[in-house]
């Protein structure tokens, strides 16, 4: 392995390049309502940390507010931010879940990611809180 490419794979393997600062809330009016909120998106990638290939999945992230709901504008930024990412499959969603739920402590959360399928197997991946 080459000098430049050991610098390219530590770049990707940077966690710290995740932006959960960019994640804003803004207040629920109906914070008894027992209301159900869902976003997805089919455009979410990340990087796998062994090949350094793009990894896309369809995110599926559901929460039952309290007091705050998630900005839709600061949610695309954030997720934006794993574009240039190596990280697990697996750990995208836990940290997506962790991230989320310290900025608006819902009353549940999933997150949900669908992977597209690499080397012949799909991944599906869920992270619950409470668990």
């Amino acid at each position: 392995m080459s000098f430049g490419e050991q610098d390219q794979i530590s770049e990707w393997h940077d966690k710290g390049k995740i932006q959960p600062e960019l994640l804003k809330s803004i207040p629920f009016t109906f914070p008894r309502s027992n209301s159900k909120v869902t976003y997805t998106t089919e455009e979410f990638t990340s990087v796998c940390p062994w090949t350094n290939l793009p990894d896309f999945a369809r995110l599926r992230i559901e929460y039952g507010p309290q007091e705050l709901l998630i900005e839709l504008k600061s949610l695309k930024f954030y997720l934006t931010s794993y574009r240039s990412v190596g990280i697990l499959q697996e750990e995208v969603v836990n940290q997506i879940l962790e991230d989320l739920k310290s900025l608006s402590s819902p009353t549940f959360m999933v997150v949900e990611a669908w992977f597209n399928e690499r080397g012949g197997i799909e991944t599906h991946v869920v992270a619950t809180y409470p668990e």
